[in-house]
């Protein structure tokens, strides 16, 4: 499958961090460094990410 997805396994919270890593051949935690220092710039980043959780279909 090469679309993006929430992986089953690997997940810490809702895995869209690692389906992103995943999607773009990325380390799941650098995708969620990325993610948490995102955070600290203005902007609807918890937003998104709930978004995306509930957007993006489980594998």
């Amino acid at each position: 499958m090469n679309g993006l997805y929430r992986p089953r396994h690997g997940r810490v919270i809702g895995g869209v961090c690692a389906g992103l890593a995943r999607r773009f051949g990325m380390s799941p935690w650098t995708v969620r460094l990325l993610a948490l220092l995102s955070c600290l710039l203005p902007g609807p980043q918890f937003v998104v990410y709930i978004v995306l959780w509930i957007m993006l279909p489980s594998e």
